[in-house]
């Protein structure tokens, strides 16, 4: 038995949850973010986004990552004597800033103390995450689950700039920096995966569909073309792992950036490739983190191996690519 919960974010009603192969879908619908984040999830000021349609009933004063861990923990329990997949993919932390008062007043009392972060209503938001996480993992436990479970936490994209500091990482969501792409990955397998191991090798989303077929035992897509490539080696030491390239393509003008563009990641080495305007920018993560030095000038060559690898990867890929809007005037 299979559920998504939550966010989905994919398309019209013909792209929803139950179209890809879930059996149950709990709150995924078109939009990628609530109109609210207490019951009844609406906002007047937002008639283009309206409640959410995939989730039924609820209370005054509910809170929507609380009532999304609840409808989880109610799928595990009832699923408990089979096999199961649970996709939670919270709402939260996305906007609008909405959290419990009291976890609000929690984060205005540190930031009195402690200037690295600025916005209590986001930091109170993850903490809503972190609670419902230690909450699935206490259902685990009490149902005899935990040893036998497979968890994965990771996230999709990093914090939003305007409410929260991703530092070290230059600027956030919506960017090619690393503070837009890098995130947290963690995985859970007891007898399997040593605990408290840690990896240093750089890993893409696309990773966990193969990672996960592999796990329950059958192959993905067999005959298919599969972009990512199964973690097993690096979770379980035990293999090779021999990829060094990792490519992003966002040729949108996101709200945050605004700036469509590529990039790929080749060993310690970054490009980023602008398309408006166009340029270029190089780094070497393994000194830079914070992508503060841009090498691309000073190491022309480099940066147009790196360039050649984004296009020779969009060309095998198949990528539709982007055009020019031949309707635009500035």
């Amino acid at each position: 038995m299979s559920a998504s919960v939550g966010k989905w974010h994919l398309g019209s009603d013909n792209y929803w949850p139950l179209k890809h192969g879930f059996d149950v879908n709990v709150a995924g619908h078109t939009h990628g973010s609530p109109s609210g984040y207490f019951y009844p999830y609406l906002n007047p000021k937002q008639p283009w986004n309206p409640d959410i349609p995939t989730l039924d009933g609820g209370e005054d004063g509910e809170y929507l990552t609380e009532r999304l861990t609840d409808e989880s923990i109610r799928f595990i329990e009832k699923n408990k004597s089979s096999p199961f997949f649970l996709y939670l993919t919270h709402y939260a932390v996305h906007t609008p800033i909405q959290a419990r008062k009291r976890l609000i007043e929690k984060y205005e009392a540190k930031l009195k103390t402690d200037s690295s972060q600025f916005n209590a209503g986001y930091a109170a938001m993850i903490e809503s995450v972190d609670r419902s996480v230690g909450r699935i993992m206490k259902t685990l436990a009490r149902l005899g689950l935990d040893e036998n479970t497979v968890v994965i936490f990771t996230s999709d994209n990093g914090g939003l700039s305007a409410v929260t500091r991703n530092h070290p990482l230059r600027e956030g969501k919506g960017y090619l920096y690393e503070g837009g792409i890098r995130v947290p990955l963690i995985v859970r397998w007891p007898g399997k995966i040593e605990a408290g191991a840690v990896s240093d090798v750089p890993v893409i989303g696309t990773d966990l569909y193969p990672t996960i077929a592999e796990i329950a035992g059958d192959k993905a897509s067999p005959g298919k073309v599969v972009d990512g490539k199964s973690l097993m080696p690096l979770l379980t030491v035990n293999g090779e792992w021999d990829r060094e390239d990792l490519y992003w393509y966002y040729p949108h003008y996101s709200p945050q950036a605004k700036q469509p563009g590529a990039a790929v990641r080749s060993g310690n080495y970054k490009l980023i490739e602008h398309y408006d305007p166009p340029g270029m920018e190089l780094y070497n993560l393994s000194d830079d983190i914070g992508e503060k030095v841009d090498l691309a000038s000073k190491m022309p060559d480099k940066a147009a191996e790196l360039s050649k690898k984004i296009h020779d990867w969009l060309e095998e890929s198949g990528t539709i690519m982007h055009t020019d809007n031949a309707a635009y005037r500035p």
